[in-house]
């Protein structure tokens, strides 16, 4: 299962909203719905986060095991 949770974490390291994603940088409320809700989302959208967040892929996904 891929966990979001390192996501929250470094979006609070980075002292940034989902509201800014949204507002400032142009993210669809839609993929942050989907990320709260564990649902997948693109490769581009998860290299757009990084690059947004100054961050790796680690920093915003992880894999869980069931």
């Amino acid at each position: 299962m891929i966990s979001y949770q390192p996501f929250y974490r470094t979006l609070f390291q980075k002292n940034m909203t989902e509201y800014q994603l949204i507002f400032k940088y142009g993210f669809s409320s839609n993929i942050l719905h989907r990320m709260k809700h564990g649902k997948a989302i693109t490769m581009k959208t998860l290299d757009t986060l990084c690059f947004v967040l100054d961050c790796e892929v680690s920093d915003i996904i992880e894999h869980v095991k069931e």
